[in-house]
């Protein structure tokens, strides 16, 4: 079996080797925390929807740390069949990475696993499914990692998980592309609308959307997570400007605006100052090339709430690379020499399958680095579709767009236009393993666009 279709039947849980994980009972070493993967009922358009999802046993959502500490987590798995979850956007030991078939095998349901690095970056992060279709099920939630030297700021934390949502099952969905694709190699993604029932923030669509206390005149973060298992977003401020700070969880020089772009998995810090008369202000996003949407409602206490369809009044474009070459890196990678290069091509195929292969070297091994290397990868897209290009174990910084060099935000998961959109990356090879690359829309995932970049021995 060629390693392509290995890392595609993985993506798709088809091929999968279940570890033999210790029960989920037993009491948890001191200082760690549990996260329990289960099934979960919420409403959506007034119907009850069965779903799943990452929590605390208190029934809090995701985790939150401070930076400095170690991430010691048990991971209880009680959904019915096996999964492992990717920590995504912290950088830990490649065997601690979740990735089913590459740095560790599925935990089987009623199983548990153990977790324990350090993790020194503050930021906006997140976790998912990294089994199967899971993620369209919301098997996802927030990792927030706060930065100490903040803990004194008058600043209100918000964080807002954006997912799109579909009463189908998601192998039904995946059929229905492979069936629309049936013999041709030009994909054109089909807006989200017709793939899924409707966006959600934090659980809920604006039928009844999470109204947030704020103070008039207010300091706020954003802490705002794309976590669409295919759905690129425009963030709508609306009367707000905001100033976004950080991407990935990684800062940038501050850029101020009412539209920004949110590819999947990405992440964006955003700070509001809040007008100091007593209203309600939205905070929503839309879906690329169409009108679905959703969001939160921030409300000073007393203060009408207006309701919001579900449809913005007009079509939201294309998700792009604009807001990508405005970013500026507040601390960028040190001036090395590169020392090694890798050009990677996308590639559609026919009945909805894809790649992401070496340009000179073949397809069926992943790609060489030594520690130590400074690697630059180029990502050039000869599909009819973006990509939103995930790197794990690692940081990257962008520093080409349409070959057009400039020093770009550092972050994790950059996003390559269609039809010969090229994006280049620098990074420094200083976590040894075997790390998963690859696009993070679920379905292109499970369609083969995934590949790997593994350490020289």
């Amino acid at each position: 079996m060629r390693r392509r279709d290995f890392l595609r039947l993985s993506a798709t849980g088809v091929l999968a080797t279940v570890s033999p994980a210790l029960p989920a009972s037993g009491k948890p070493a001191a200082g760690q925390k549990i996260v329990m993967a289960g099934k979960r009922v919420i409403e959506v358009k007034g119907r009850a929807a069965n779903v799943l999802g990452l929590t605390q046993p208190d029934g809090s959502n995701g985790l939150v740390m401070d930076a400095g500490e170690n991430f010691r987590v048990r991971l209880e798995n009680r959904i019915g069949e096996p999964t492992v979850i990717h920590w995504h956007g912290l950088t830990p030991p490649w065997r601690q990475d979740g990735v089913a078939g590459l740095s560790q095998d599925p935990i089987a349901d009623g199983g548990r696993r153990e977790y324990d690095f350090p993790v020194a970056q503050p930021g906006t992060f997140w976790m998912h499914s990294h089994f199967g279709l899971q993620g369209q099920s919301l098997l996802a939630a927030p990792l927030i990692v706060r930065d100490p030297a903040e803990a004194g700021m008058d600043v209100q934390d918000i964080v807002v998980l954006f997912q799109d949502f579909s009463f189908r099952d998601p192998a039904e969905i995946l059929a229905e592309l492979r069936s629309a694709a049936q013999g041709t190699a030009d994909v054109q993604a089909p807006p989200s609308d017709s793939l899924h029932d409707a966006l959600l923030a934090n659980d809920r669509t604006l039928d009844d959307p999470e109204i947030i206390s704020v103070e008039p005149g207010g300091r706020i973060r954003l802490r705002l997570i794309n976590g669409a298992a295919s759905t690129n977003m425009w963030i709508d401020l609306g009367t707000l400007t905001g100033r976004l700070i950080a991407v990935d969880g990684m800062p940038v020089a501050p850029v101020d605006r009412r539209y920004f772009e949110l590819a999947v998995a990405q992440r964006l810090d955003i700070m509001l100052e809040l007008p100091r008369e007593r209203s309600a202000w939205p905070v929503l996003a839309v879906q690329e090339r169409g009108r679905m949407r959703t969001g939160v409602m921030l409300a000073a206490r007393g203060a009408p709430v207006e309701k919001l369809a579900n449809l913005a009044d007009e079509t939201f474009p294309t998700v792009g690379l604009g807001l990508e070459q405005a970013l500026r890196a507040a601390s960028p990678l040190a001036d090395r020499k590169v020392t090694r290069r890798h050009t990677m091509m996308l590639r559609e195929g026919s009945n909805y399958m894809w790649d992401l292969v070496r340009a000179t070297h073949g397809e069926d091994s992943p790609f060489v680095v030594r520690r130590g290397d400074r690697v630059e990868l180029t990502f050039l897209n000869y599909s009819g579709t973006s990509h939103p290009l995930h790197l794990h174990g690692h940081r990257f910084q962008v520093t080409a767009v349409n070959r057009q060099r400039f020093s770009g935000a550092v972050r994790d998961t950059v996003l390559v236009s269609a039809r010969m959109g090229e994006v280049t990356v620098a990074l420094d090879a200083d976590n040894a393993g075997e790390w998963a690359l690859g696009c993070h829309h679920l379905y292109h995932m499970a369609g083969g666009m995934m590949t790997s970049m593994a350490y020289e021995a």
